[in-house]
């Protein structure tokens, strides 16, 4: 939640009291950041880092702000010029005593459409890339016809003419904004039968509120999950999905131990690799190209199978960015 910097350092100290409470103090120090005390915690400022970065949302440390007051606690902050800045909170908490484990039934997977239904067009609009294509990519493998646009002035140009059943809306992008290109798509007669759904990665109640009443029908927030937003769109276009048969019942101690592993997965285990190999991998990641990782993954060593197959799990389930952590972590080493 806090601003992106290098060099932050974190101690977190523990004071348990009695019974299974605890208080917990947390430091974070920016050690080359002077903050501007004034605006720090209002919604949708950004500081001059983020804007010249021109990513974010000025959203980060309200939401902080938010989630600590939730918790009972309170957070401050003090900053010397040249010297940096250090955040403080304070919260109680208790322990978790361990409980039984509960069975809950899986969740089933979504293969693709079901036959005889119309051709769904789609269109997701988001300024960030990765996000854009690890969506496409995934609505695109399951059926649906897929366009995308970076920006609200792309997205009113292409519903005009290609006409989508539903638009994944982005709020905050460049250029023209998720609010103000719901508003004009909906100006028109042609605008009422296309579904919205706003994405945000607001927590706040005030924003849910200006994004319905921009004229959004439903809305996401990010991060979500695969389910919930297949969900969304079988809610507003009518789509019936085709899933896959469950066989967990059959399924092996050695399927179970290697989903553990890949779940486990650590940079380190990409040492065994050349430098250049991980440098295509990182930047296959990072443009989401499915296929190039795949064919990179295959020249990882028999012995080292295990890693060619958390590999590809995370490439199936479009975990890019976690493949995208991992190589930036061994890079840095």
């Amino acid at each position: 939640m806090f601003p992106r910097f290098c060099c932050i350092a974190a101690l977190i100290l523990m004071e348990y009291s009695q019974g299974d409470s605890c208080a917990m103090k947390y430091f974070y120090s920016l050690p080359n950041w002077d903050a501007p005390l004034g605006t720090l915690f209002d919604p949708f400022v950004q500081t001059e880092t983020g804007r010249k970065s021109q990513s974010g949302t000025g959203l980060g440390l309200p939401i902080s702000q938010k989630f600590v007051e939730l918790m009972s606690g309170e957070i401050g902050v003090t900053s010397q010029p040249g010297k940096g800045t250090t955040f403080t909170f304070d919260i109680q908490v208790r322990r978790d005593l361990p409980q039984e484990s509960q069975t809950q039934e899986p969740t089933r997977k979504v293969i693709g459409l079901a036959p005889d239904q119309p051709k769904y067009r789609l269109l997701v609009v988001d300024d960030v890339k990765v996000s854009r294509l690890l969506l496409v990519k995934m609505l695109r493998g399951l059926g649906f016809e897929v366009r995308e646009a970076e920006n609200g002035q792309e997205a009113i140009a292409l519903w005009s003419t290609w006409e989508p059943h539903l638009i994944f809306m982005d709020i905050q992008m460049p250029v023209m904004d998720g609010y103000e290109a719901t508003k004009r798509i909906k100006a028109h007669l042609q605008g009422e039968k296309t579904a919205i759904v706003a994405l945000t990665a607001s927590a706040f109640e005030e924003e849910r509120n200006q994004i319905l009443s921009s004229g959004c029908d439903d809305f996401l927030r990010k991060p979500f999950q695969k389910e919930v937003l297949l969900s969304k769109i079988a809610e507003h276009v009518g789509a019936i999905y085709v899933y896959e048969e469950s066989h967990q019942s059959q399924e092996t101690s050695s399927q179970s131990q290697a989903k553990a592993s890949g779940d486990d997965l650590k940079a380190a285990s990409l040492s065994i690799m050349p430098a250049d190999w991980i440098a295509d991998l990182h930047k296959a990641a990072v443009s989401g190209r499915d296929g190039r990782m795949l064919q990179l993954i295959k020249q990882i060593p028999e012995s080292h199978a295990f890693l060619a197959k958390a590999l590809a799990e995370k490439v199936d389930n479009f975990e890019f960015d976690r493949i995208v952590a991992l190589t930036e972590q061994i890079q840095n080493e």
